[in-house]
């Protein structure tokens, strides 16, 4: 397991890293009122934007080795620490400081991580999972996103809105690594010829996708504190059920759902103090740098 555990390490720092990269690309951009179809044209010449271009494909790389090795139930929690890690690398990277509550979300996301994945201990289950089984599960997570998008597009943009596109997010977020996770199985038993005729690997690229779109809607359509915490819980617990559902993974039930409640409690707590930090907003919402700052984390 502890391979597995540092390639999604490695893919949450990774994808950290690939945010504020470009992040700081897009500041060095001139801003246009609309789409301009020349951005592109103009991120491709910024040395800073092609390495954050280079850190996504290492995520990508990381996360499925970590999968291949892994329990998908142990390495897409892991990946809530991507939030703190941007925290982190924007503070050497785009400048500022980690105010005194950053610092408290990362210790408390950091605690409840480790105490709700020690009580839990996942063990390994398969590494693919027969077709009646994803049947059930693509429609039970295809029906929580219809539901929660159609939740967000009957209200205006706020909060609740934010809440319900990153719930969505959420679940395509955790169905893209199941997908991913039955995708490596293709590849190594039946090597590339057999990962690109599985239907597992267009599936997750499609699915991927979807979570990006889901995502973008859920950072324009209401504060970062409604969407975060919804997400990176979200994702943890929908992984952890598919990774029961589909592979097989079993975790600690009985008087262990108590210290990991406890945990996730903290996670919670941790995801929405960072979800607070200004810092934080500008990375991971696209806040410009001429946005008004966070006075009350200034103050901090």
């Amino acid at each position: 397991m502890w391979p597995a555990v540092l390639f999604a390490l490695l893919a949450a720092a990774s994808n950290a890293l690939a945010t504020v990269l470009q992040r700081r690309a897009a500041r060095t951009v001139p801003l246009a009122p609309g789409l301009r179809l020349g951005l592109l044209v103009d991120l491709l010449h910024r040395a800073v934007w092609l390495c954050g271009m280079l850190a996504v494909v290492a995520a990508a790389a990381f996360q499925a080795t970590a999968l291949s090795l892994g329990a998908l139930s142990v390495v897409q929690p892991l990946f809530v620490l991507e939030l703190p890690l941007a925290l982190l690398i924007g503070r050497v990277l785009l400048g500022g400081r980690v105010s005194r509550r950053g610092r408290q979300g990362v210790a408390l996301l950091v605690v409840g991580l480790g105490a709700a994945l020690a009580a839990a201990a996942p063990t390994v289950g398969t590494t693919h999972a027969p077709l009646d089984r994803w049947i059930g599960a693509l429609v039970a997570c295809g029906a929580v996103i219809v539901v929660a998008v159609g939740v967000a597009l009957r209200r205006p943009a706020g909060a609740v809105r934010a809440a319900a596109f990153g719930a969505s997010t959420a679940v395509a977020y955790a169905l893209t690594a199941a997908l991913m996770k039955d995708a490596t199985h293709a590849w190594q038993t039946g090597g590339p010829g057999g990962f690109f005729l599985a239907w597992q690997t267009y599936g997750f690229a499609v699915v991927g996708v979807l979570a990006l779109f889901l995502m973008e809607n859920a950072m324009q359509s209401g504060p970062l504190t409604a969407s975060q915490p919804v997400l990176t819980l979200g994702d943890a617990l929908v992984s952890l059920s598919l990774g029961v559902t589909l592979f097989d993974e079993r975790v600690r039930t009985g008087w262990w759902l108590l210290p990991e409640a406890l945990g996730v409690a903290l996670v919670l707590w941790g995801a929405v103090l960072l979800s607070r930090v200004a810092l934080i907003q500008d990375v991971v919402s696209g806040q410009g740098a001429g946005a008004a700052p966070d006075v009350s984390d200034a103050r901090r």
